[in-house]
């Protein structure tokens, strides 16, 4: 499946509150039908125009077939995807922007600091490998 039709998860690499969602979200997803990807790699650069690049969060994005996701909107579009009970939380959406995107923002803004921040990106095993982009 070409990328830009693909669901994918882009995340920051070294954080341990991310790569922990990636570890739920793998787990979670079982058609398997997400893909993962670190910010700035190289899917993530052919795929997100450059001049939006700067503009967007660091913490985790969705781009559903060829539509990116931020903040909090990313959150309610991935848990769709992923087995009961997870995907009743996409009843979120109800809840407006206003309201929900700041705690997004709050969490992510403190993720460093409340879940550490590791000196590398995380290497998929042998059998999640294929779920990885780059």
């Amino acid at each position: 499946m070409p990328p830009e039709k693909s669901k994918i998860v882009f995340f920051d690499g070294v954080c341990h509150l991310c790569m922990g969602s990636v570890q739920f979200l793998l787990k979670q997803n079982e058609k398997e039908n997400l893909y993962f990807s670190a910010i700035g790699s190289q899917t993530f650069l052919s795929l997100i125009p450059k001049d939006v690049q700067p503009s967007l969060p660091d913490s985790i994005l969705y781009w559903k077939e060829g539509k990116l996701y931020l903040e909090s909107d990313a959150i309610v579009q991935l848990v769709r995807e992923l087995k009961f009970p997870w995907f009743l939380f996409s009843v979120f959406w109800i809840i407006p922007k206003w309201v929900r995107n700041p705690i997004y923002r709050f969490i992510a803004k403190h993720r460093y600091q409340w879940f550490g921040k590791a000196e590398a990106c995380m290497i998929p095993s042998p059998n999640i490998k294929k779920r990885f982009l780059d």
